[in-house]
C-alpha cells in the first residue's frame, strides 16, 4: 500500500477537489489497508464498504465541502450514525442500530467526510485500554503486545497504522489524549461546551468529542467542523475570535508555562514520562518562554472518590439506557467492572452525587486559579509506558474495581482532572523512547483557550516535527 493515507486531511481534500485523485481511490486505499493490517491490530468493530464506496462515488472534483471524499472512522461509543450498529462495545446493546446521525456525525458528514466504519473502545469507555469482551483486544501499531490506550484506542490504532487519515474520538477522562500519547498522534480535548453532545444530551460535565490525527493543523481544522452551538444545548462555549485553523502558526508570544510532573493520583510516574516533560520544558525555554515550577499538594483521595461518583453515574446511565431500548441489563451481558459501576450508580444517593459534583467544582476553581499566574500548563502525557495487553483487566470477577484504582490511575494520572475543570488540553508526541514507543507531553490551556493552545502546539511541532514517524507493522511495513 502507498503512504497516501498518512498525508494531512487538508491535502487529501485538495487532491480530490482538484481532480488529481478520486474519493473512490482514497476509500479503496483505506479499505485495502484495513484488510491488510486490521487482522493484527483489531481497530475496527464494523466496516461498511458498500456505503463508503457509494458515498465516494457521489463526490466529484470541484466539491467545495472542506473534506469532501476523505475517509474517516467513527468510534463505537455514544455517537449515533444512521443505519450503523452502535454497540458501545458491549454485548448488552446486541443489534442496536440508530436511524439518525447525532450532531457530531451530521457535522462530519456535512463537511464531506466519507464514513468507513466504527472503531473499538473498551466497554462503555470505562478504562484507558481497548480490550472489550465483545470484540477482543486492540493492539498498538508501535508494539502489538501493548495497548493503544483508551477509550478511543481503536481510533488511535487505525490512524497510527494508516487505515484512515483521521478518526473520530471522545474524551471523558483522557480518552482522546491517552491514545494520542500511546500511538504517537495529536489529541485535542476541547473546552467544555465547545462541541454539542446533542441531540441526546444537553451538555456533559466530563465528556466531549473530537478527533485523533497526526498534526496540530488537522486538530484545528476538524475542531472548526465540530465546534459550535446546536439549538437546545444546555450550555455552550463562546465562539473563537477567528477559525481555529488560523491559530496554527500564529506567534503565541512569550508565555509563562507552568510545569509539573507531580501526578494528581496514582503511583510515581515512569522515568521516560518525566524525561519527556522535562525535555519539553527545556525546548519551550529555548523558544523564549518562561517555565514556572508548580508544586501542589494534590487532594488525590478526594479527587478519586468524587470523580468515581460521577463515573459510576455516567456508566449507570448508559447501561440503564439499554433497558429503555428493550435490552435488559444483567451481569451476563456486561463485564464485571461495568456491572460493579452500574450497581454503585444505582445505590448512589442523589444528595451524595450532587455533593461530589459541587466538591469537584470547588477543586476546579482552585486549579483554574493557577492561570492567574501562568498561561499554559505542561505535564507528562502518561504515567507509564503503554501497558501490555491484559495489564488492566475490567473482566476479572474478583474485585474488578482494581482495573480502575489503582491500575488505570497509575497508567493515566494526568488527564482526567482537566475534564473536571473543563479546560482544553492537548497531547503531543514530541519524543520517542529508547523502547521505540512514542513519548508524549500534555499542554493544558486556560478556560476556552484552544486558540492559545493550538498556537503553542504548532510552534513546538515546527521545532520538533513528528508526523513522518511511522510504526513498523507485523504484516506490512509503512
Amino acid at each position: 500500500m502507498s503512504d497516501l493515507l498518512f498525508r494531512p486531511v487538508t491535502e487529501l481534500a485538495e487532491l480530490v477537489r482538484s481532480g488529481e485523485i478520486s474519493s473512490r481511490e482514497l476509500v479503496e486505499e483505506s479499505l485495502g489497508r484495513i484488510d491488510e493490517v486490521d487482522g493484527e491490530i483489531n481497530a475496527f468493530t464494523f466496516t461498511d464498504p458498500e456505503a463508503a464506496l457509494a458515498a465516494a462515488d457521489a463526490v466529484s472534483s470541484g466539491d467545495e465541502r472542506p473534506f469532501a471524499g476523505v475517509p474517516i472512522a467513527i468510534k463505537d461509543l455514544g455517537v449515533a450514525v444512521a443505519g450503523w450498529p452502535l454497540t458501545n462495545c458491549s454485548d448488552l446493546f446486541a443489534d442496536f442500530t440508530p436511524d439518525y446521525d447525532n450532531h457530531v456525525a451530521r457535522r462530519l458528514r456535512e463537511a464531506g467526510f466519507v464514513f468507513i466504519g466504527r472503531t473499538a473502545s473498551p466497554e462503555f469507555g470505562i478504562v484507558p485500554v481497548t480490550e472489550s469482551r465483545r470484540f477482543g483486544p486492540t493492539r498498538n501499531p508501535w508494539d502489538t503486545s501493548r495497548t493503544p490506550g483508551g477509550s478511543s484506542g481503536g481510533s488511535g490504532a487505525a490512524v497510527a497504522a494508516g487505515m484512515v487519515p483521521v478518526a473520530h474520538a471522545s474524551d471523558g477522562g483522557g480518552s482522546i489524549r491517552i491514545p494520542a500519547s500511546c500511538c504517537g498522534l495529536v489529541g485535542l480535548k476541547a473546552s467544555r461546551g465547545r462541541i454539542s453532545r446533542g441531540p441526546e444530551f444537553g451538555d456533559s460535565f466530563l465528556a466531549t468529542d473530537g478527533t485523533l490525527c497526526r498534526t496540530v493543523a488537522e486538530a484545528a481544522v476538524t475542531l472548526d467542523v465540530l465546534a459550535g452551538y446546536e439549538p437546545g444545548d444546555a450550555t455552550w462555549a463562546p465562539p473563537p475570535s477567528a477559525p481555529f485553523a488560523e491559530a496554527v502558526g500564529r506567534d503565541p508570544g512569550k508565555l509563562r508555562i507552568g510545569f509539573t510532573s507531580q501526578q494528581p493520583m496514582g503511583a510515581d510516574p515512569h522515568a521516560e514520562s518525566v524525561r519527556g516533560a522535562e525535555e519539553a520544558a527545556k525546548l519551550l525555554e529555548s523558544l523564549g518562554h518562561e517555565i514556572v515550577p508548580i508544586d501542589y499538594a494534590w487532594p488525590a483521595d478526594e479527587i478519586v472518590a468524587t470523580f468515581m461518583d460521577m463515573w459510576a453515574g455516567m456508566v449507570s446511565l448508559g447501561i440503564a439506557f439499554a433497558g429503555t431500548l428493550g435490552y435488559e441489563p444483567s451481569p451476563e451481558k456486561v463485564e464485571p467492572l461495568s456491572w460493579d459501576l452500574f450497581e454503585k450508580g444505582l445505590q448512589l444517593p442523589s444528595t451524595k452525587y450532587l455533593g461530589s459534583v459541587t466538591r469537584l467544582q470547588q477543586i476546579s476553581r482552585e486549579l483554574i486559579g493557577w492561570w492567574s499566574d501562568i498561561d499554559v500548563l505542561l505535564t507528562p502525557g502518561l504515567g507509564q509506558r503503554p501497558v501490555p495487553i491484559g495489564a488492566i483487566n475490567p473482566q476479572q470477577e474478583d474485585d474488578p474495581f482494581t482495573a480502575l484504582i489503582p491500575d488505570s490511575s497509575d497508567f493515566t494520572p494526568y488527564t482526567a482532572v482537566w475534564n473536571v475543570t473543563g479546560q482544553p488540553a492537548i497531547s503531543l508526541p514530541l519524543f520517542q523512547g529508547d523502547d521505540g514507543l512514542p513519548t508524549s507531553i500534555q499542554l493544558v490551556g486556560p478556560p476556552i483557550g484552544e486558540e492559545l493552545l493550538l498556537s503553542l502546539a504548532s510552534q513546538l511541532e515546527v521545532e520538533r516535527p513528528w508526523a513522518d514517524r511511522r510504526p513498523e507493522l507485523v504484516g506490512g511495513a509503512v
